[in-house]
C-alpha cells in the first residue's frame, strides 16, 4: 500500500446505512473497505470520479452509484468531500478521499490505495475544473496555470496513472468531463477554453490511441449546465457585471441543460465506451458552425465579446467568488434569473 502523507490523510471513519441495499457505507478512508462485506467490494464494480463532491461531478457518482458501482469520490477539500459522502450515502456503497488532481504524486497514491483496497478500477471520471470568467485585461498568468494543471494536466495524472492496471487487465472505462469552450472558445472565459481545449485534444487522441485494447476513453462535452457552479466561479474585471451575464446563462431552460438528465447521459456513455458525446444542442451546433465556418465563428465570438463587460481599471487582476459577486451586484432581477442555478446549488453540494 502506498504510504499517505499526512496532509493527505483520509477522512475519519464514521460509517451509515445505506438504505435499502443493505450494505455498509464508508464516509471516509478507501481502507477502511477492507472490513466491508463481500458483496460490497468483490461484486460491485469499482468507480473513482475525480471532482466528485459537488456539482456534476456528485450527480455522477450517484448515477454510478445506482448502476451498481462502488463509488470512491475525490476532491481537494476535506469538508466538500465529507459533505458530500453522506449525501451519497443512501444511494450506495461510497468512499471520500482527499485528491489533488494537479499533483500527480496524489493521483498516483490514490489509484494505488484503491486499487490495492477496494478492488481494481474499472470507471474512472475526471470531473475536476475551475472556471475564471473576466475580460483578458484582466487575467494573470497564474489563472492560467490554475486552469491548466486542474481541467489538462489533471485528466492526463488520472487516465496516465490507471491505464497501465486497466491495460494489464484488458478492461476498462476512462470519462474526462470536458466542454463545448474546448470546441469553441468563448469571451471571458480564455483560461477555461485554453485548458479544456487541451483536454480535448488528450481525450480525444487517448481514445483512438486505445482502439483494440478493451480499454476505452470517452471525450465529454457539455455546454452550459444548471449544476449551481456559478457560485464557485471566480469573476474578475468588474466582478459584478462578470456574474450577472454568466450566472444568468448557467441558469436559464433555453441557455442551460439540466444537470441530472446530463449525468445519465455521461454515463450512459462511458459505459458504453464511446469515444464522444455531445451533451446539448447548442453545443452540438456551435461545433458543427465551426467545423464549416472557423473564421466566422471566431469573429461571432469576438462580437459577443464586445458586448461583455469591458475592464475597468482600477480592479486590475482581482478576482471574487460568485457570491461576492453577487453580493456586490444586488440584482433581484439577476437573483430571478438563477433561481434554477441556485436550486440546483443546493441540491449539489455547490
Amino acid at each position: 500500500m502506498h504510504p499517505t502523507r499526512p496532509t493527505d490523510r483520509s477522512l475519519s471513519g464514521t460509517t451509515a446505512s445505506a438504505g435499502t441495499t443493505g450494505t455498509t457505507v464508508q464516509i471516509g478512508s478507501v481502507e477502511e473497505a477492507e472490513s466491508a462485506p463481500p458483496e460490497t467490494s468483490a461484486e460491485r464494480p469499482v468507480a473513482v470520479v475525480l471532482g466528485g463532491s459537488r456539482g456534476l461531478g456528485l450527480l455522477i457518482a450517484r448515477e454510478l452509484l445506482t448502476r451498481g458501482h462502488r463509488v470512491v469520490v475525490a476532491a481537494r477539500d476535506v469538508e466538500e468531500i465529507e459533505d458530500a459522502a453522506r449525501t451519497l450515502s443512501g444511494w450506495g456503497p461510497v468512499s471520500g478521499e482527499r485528491c489533488d488532481v494537479r499533483d500527480r504524486h496524489d493521483v498516483g497514491e490514490l489509484v494505488g490505495r484503491v486499487e490495492h483496497v477496494v478492488g481494481p478500477i474499472e470507471v474512472l471520471v475526471t470531473v475536476a475544473g475551475v472556471i475564471q470568467t473576466a475580460p483578458v485585461e484582466s487575467l494573470v498568468l497564474h489563472e492560467f496555470e490554475d486552469a491548466m494543471d486542474t481541467m489538462a494536466w489533471g485528466p492526463i495524472h488520472a487516465a496516465m496513472t490507471v491505464l497501465p492496471h486497466m491495460r494489464r487487465r484488458g478492461r476498462g472505462r476512462i470519462g474526462t468531463v470536458t466542454s463545448i469552450g474546448g470546441m469553441v472558445s468563448p469571451p471571458h472565459l480564455l483560461p477555461y477554453a485554453t485548458a479544456k481545449f487541451a483536454a480535448v485534444g488528450f481525450s480525444d487522441g487517448l481514445a483512438a490511441a486505445l482502439s483494440g485494447s478493451g480499454v476505452t476513453a470517452t471525450t465529454i462535452v457539455p455546454g452550459l449546465m444548471r449544476t449551481g457552479g456559478h457560485q464557485h466561479a471566480r469573476f474578475g474585471g468588474d466582478a459584478a457585471a462578470e456574474y450577472a451575464w454568466f450566472a444568468s446563462a448557467a441558469s436559464l431552460p433555453l441557455l442551460s441543460v439540466d444537470a441530472e438528465r446530463a449525468a445519465r447521459r455521461i454515463v450512459d456513455a462511458v459505459l458504453a465506451g464511446r469515444p464522444m458525446v455531445v451533451l446539448t444542442p447548442v453545443a452540438w451546433l456551435g461545433i458543427r458552425f465551426r467545423g464549416l465556418a472557423p473564421a466566422t465563428t471566431t469573429r461571432l465570438m469576438g462580437l459577443m465579446g464586445r458586448l461583455l463587460p469591458d475592464a475597468p481599471g482600477r480592479e486590475g487582476a482581482r478576482t471574487a467568488l460568485g457570491h461576492e459577486a453577487r453580493r456586490r451586484l444586488g440584482s433581484p432581477i439577476v437573483d430571478r434569473r438563477t433561481t434554477l442555478g441556485d436550486r440546483a446549488a443546493q441540491r449539489n453540494n455547490e
